[in-house]
């Protein structure tokens, strides 16, 4: 599996635990990966999950393909959503799983007070509420179709899986 954005880690160690054989962590943050390398080492996966620090559209030539592929809330982090979901999708054989937030007014409203205090504070870091329409459109564009969503108050969760050539 290859989880874009992992954070700490917690999808791909559910992941492992069910079943899959390998990971591919990849994430633009230090301190997350180092959190995920420490977690893996606990639970016993060191030996089967790869860590990248770094962007991964920057790196998507050079990361394997893999059966699941995870974006989980990392959509919203990302100015180029196009990019980043067509090289998850690109990358993935059987399935994307994708959590991010739905595009209702309150959450844009809560994302432009979150960039009006990330400004305050000199962060470069910004929030994004993609069009989730939009976000399907490019997984549909490259051989995925939704077989699933669920919303919940702050996310949507979405499942795609390819469909057959």
């Amino acid at each position: 599996m290859l989880d874009i954005g992992g954070g700490v880690g917690a999808i791909h160690h559910l992941l492992l635990a069910a079943g899959a054989t390998t990971a591919f962590h990849v994430d633009a943050s230090a301190s997350y990966i180092d959190a995920a390398r420490d977690e893996a080492g606990r639970r016993g996966h060191a030996n089967r999950v790869l860590f990248l620090h770094g962007d991964f559209v920057q790196w998507a030539a050079d990361i394997p393909d893999a059966d699941v592929v995870t974006l989980d809330r990392v959509i919203c982090c990302y100015p180029d959503m196009p990019a980043l979901v067509a090289h998850a999708a690109d990358k993935a054989r059987r399935l994307v799983g994708a959590v991010y937030p739905p595009d209702v007014w309150w959450m844009r409203l809560g994302v432009r007070t979150i960039n009006a205090i990330m400004r305050m504070r000199h962060s470069a870091f910004r929030v994004f509420v993609h069009s989730p329409s939009a976000i399907e459109s490019v997984l549909r564009s490259h051989g995925l179709a939704r077989v699933d969503r669920r919303r919940t108050l702050v996310w949507e969760i979405a499942v795609f899986a390819r469909t057959p050539s």
